[in-house]
């Protein structure tokens, strides 16, 4: 992290170690120009670029804005780096100027690439050596703002953690190669990695490792992960034989931890306890537990995580009298281990470091809805509870100047933060393509296919767009589909209407001349739903089905507030693996 980066030669060994694991090319890489896009589109510069300084060569995996032939060649010698002296002081360096500065008012890159304003953030290994940037570059002179400078920062953490990422598989790899000698230690580690790295879930990976250790490394294992404060963020056991299983309940119960904590953190390395040690462990179970558990000889490891590095809790394996004391070999293999619970913890901070910048950022783009007489409106976006956690589900209401009413429902292609920025860039086209027209929905959807055409919109994506107009004691509701899941209305006797139409494509894809207005008469009392395909999709189950759910949730419920509705129908959905974005319209 910037915060943490430590200055030093170019040519520095363990540096360049951490830059050849990154096995950065003259390739473009998809993940680091995703980041450069966004970081280009949020801040307004000409060029935006991910590097990694080598010793003679600037590698550039990520870019967006460079002239060709660097374009396309991802590399330039030192002499045009300006990232090299962010590299060399370890920190964030921020310049108006360029041309101002002695260190880079020479460089030859102000000249051939109209660098003039540079801004560039530090990216480092877990050991805080520094292996390139997140740099952006304007060809005028620019005073940097603070909220572009703390956007940097914050997306430099996302960019950073990928490098860090990238560089501890390599340095699994490593390890799992080096232990090929090892049969059984390389079947347990790597059983243990993938375990790990098939969920999120911190106390489901901890229990699944406890699961793996018992009965290989030792008899029984106690795992503890320390949380804020010195307290225990985690407390887990796991016996070889499945009949202790209470046993381990009553013992994780009354178990005090701290104190293998606080001894863990400042040994700080594998120790093996000797007889005192097994005797305090002994007192603190029963007598009883203590035979049927067995607890002869221990040996704790630490669970080190790399980013940054510490110790974040210890692993205690136990064995039993017939089982001999633990040898170097499996003293090395559970320091492995330790190592490996530990790279799980930190992917699960990473994870939730993406997860906190996707939503900040896929919430910052949601509508504040207005306030309408006659009209009780509500929305509500929930990120999936796997994956890249957000996508591009939005919703929007906006009031028209002839009194009508737009509502809108969509969803961009994708699940990751570029989807949520590119959903930003539609929300705000059909903002802009809508507002103060009285064109009909289909003829505004197909105006704004045309425009993500012609501005070169990355984006497809489903939506329903839709006009509310009040008639007398009634509502006119008029809408399009484009490839969206139907609107559902609510009657106020309680009845359910899905608005099923012909379906028509996507938008973004290839352009459609006219797009078909649906026209609906609505009695007050109503209310109306516009979701999107989280609420209803699942990956066994048909979209009828998932329809068929929510009606039933409605139905018989007319009068329930928004809030209540929308709180009834995510109880009713299964485990999300996508996003939701719900707008619910009452009509009184």
């Amino acid at each position: 992290m910037a915060s943490e980066a430590r200055k030093g030669a170019l040519g520095d060994p363990a540096r360049l170690r951490s830059v050849a694991r990154l096995k950065v090319g003259s390739r473009p890489d998809p993940a680091f120009d995703r980041i450069a896009v966004i970081v280009e589109r949020l801040v307004e510069v000409r060029a935006a670029l991910v590097t990694v300084v080598g010793e003679d060569r600037q590698h550039l995996p990520g870019q967006v804005g460079l002239p060709e032939p660097l374009a396309s060649q991802r590399e330039m010698p030192l002499t045009h780096s300006l990232s090299r002296h962010v590299v060399e002081s370890g920190s964030m360096i921020v310049v108006p100027d360029v041309r101002e500065d002695p260190r880079m008012r020479d460089n030859p890159a102000v000249a051939e690439l109209g660098a003039v304003a540079f801004a560039g953030v530090p990216l480092a290994d877990s050991d805080g050596h520094v292996l390139g940037t997140l740099a952006v570059m304007d060809s005028e002179p620019r005073v940097w703002t603070r909220s572009e400078i703390e956007l940097l920062i914050e997306l430099g953490e996302v960019c950073g953690s990928e490098l860090r990422l990238r560089i501890a598989r390599e340095i699994a790899d490593e390890a799992r190669r080096a232990a090929e000698s090892a049969h059984g230690q390389l079947t347990l580690l790597s059983e243990l990695t993938d375990t790990l790295a098939t969920t999120m879930d911190l106390d489901v990976a901890l229990n699944r490792l406890g699961g793996l250790v018992a009965g290989r490394l030792a008899d029984w294992c106690l795992i503890v992960l320390a949380g804020q404060g010195g307290t225990v963020r985690h407390l887990s056991a796991a016996h070889r034989d499945p009949a202790q299983a209470a046993t381990l309940r009553h013992l994780v119960a009354r178990f005090d931890a701290k104190p293998l904590l606080r001894g863990t953190q400042q040994a700080g390395r594998p120790v093996r306890w000797d007889e005192a040690a097994v005797a305090q462990l002994r007192d603190g179970l029963t007598a009883e537990a203590a035979e049927r558990l067995g607890c002869s000889s221990c040996l704790v490891v630490p669970i080190t995580s790399p980013v940054p590095p510490r110790v974040q809790g210890a692993v205690l394996l136990v064995n039993g009298p017939a089982r001999p004391s633990f040898t170097d070999a499996e003293e090395a293999t559970a320091a492995e281990v330790g190592h490996r619970a530990g790279l799980a913890v930190d992917n699960t901070r990473v994870y939730d470091r993406h997860r906190h910048v996707a939503e900040v950022l896929q919430h910052s783009m949601l509508p504040e809805l207005p306030q309408v007489d006659g009209v009780q409106l509500f929305g509500r976006y929930l990120p999936a509870q796997d994956g890249a956690s957000v996508g591009g589900d939005w919703y929007d209401a906006f009031a028209q100047p002839d009194g009508s009413l737009m509502l809108a429902v969509g969803d961009v292609a994708g699940h990751d933060i570029e989807a949520a920025a590119t959903m930003g860039q539609v929300r705000n086209l059909v903002r802009g393509n809508a507002y103060g027209r009285d064109d009909s929905p289909g003829p505004l959807l197909a105006q704004l296919d045309r425009a993500l055409h012609g501005l070169h919109v990355p984006a497809a994506a489903t939506a329903v767009l839709a006009r509310l107009r009040r008639d007398g004691d009634d509502y006119l509701i008029s809408f399009a589909n484009a490839g969206h899941p139907p609107p559902v209305l609510l009657r106020p006797d309680g009845e359910v209407d899905v608005w099923w139409e012909s379906p028509e494509p996507l938008l973004g894809l290839l352009p459609r001349e006219q797009r078909t207005t649906c026209h609906r008469r609505v009695r007050c009392g109503s209310t109306l739903l516009l979701y999107t395909d989280g609420l209803v999709e699942h990956p066994a189950r048909l979209i009828d089905d998932g329809i068929a759910r929510i009606r039933s949730v409605l139905r018989g419920h007319p009068g329930l507030s928004p809030g209540e509705l929308c709180d009834r129908l995510i109880a009713s959905a299964p485990r999300r693996a996508d996003d939701i974005a719900l707008l619910i319209v009452a009509l009184r």
